[in-house]
């Protein structure tokens, strides 16, 4: 059982999303890792919807680039969360990717991640929190995974004053 869907809507977007799987993989969250388009593909779209849902899936996760409608597709479809990785994909520099992702109409939101590596690692940081309110070992690793965090900031803090 996958407890987190990834949905691409290119498979262009697997380097750019990836880091997402990898935090997952490290935190041990199960997930399902695919492509899926809102326009292309809608019916796979709902059909992937609907069989996650049926097999426990929490959370969704899905990234897109230019009209970037396919976390709000997968919005329209389900009442579980979901976080949007905006894609740089156009001459926009992923503005217009943002924007679709973060301007869902009222009822239907996407939270709304950082654009490219760097959103999908929060993205699965985020999932990860979602899924840690009702499970005490997840939020235990979180909070181990923040103090390495923390750590590693103040190694970094005086290595550089040793060095400065």
């Amino acid at each position: 059982m996958s407890t987190v869907a990834i949905f691409m809507g290119s498979l262009s977007d697997e380097e750019t999303v990836r880091p997402c799987a990898d935090v997952l993989d490290d935190l041990g969250i199960d997930y399902t890792f695919t492509v899926t388009s809102a326009h292309r593909t809608p019916e796979r779209t709902a059909r992937l919807i609907q069989e996650m849902e049926d097999s426990g899936c929490q959370v969704f996760i899905c990234a897109a680039g230019m009209a970037a409608h396919l976390a709000g597709a997968v919005a329209a479809k389900t009442i579980r969360p979901v976080i949007g990785i905006p894609v740089t994909a156009s001459a926009l520099g992923g503005m217009d990717a943002l924007l679709a992702t973060v301007q869902m109409p009222p009822g239907f939101p996407v939270g709304t991640v950082a654009l490219d590596r760097a959103g999908a690692r929060n993205a699965a940081w985020m999932a990860a929190q979602i899924l840690a309110l009702h499970d005490t070992e997840l939020a235990q690793k979180l909070r181990e995974v923040r103090e390495d965090f923390k750590e590693g900031v103040e190694l970094a803090a005086n290595e550089l004053q040793r060095h400065g």
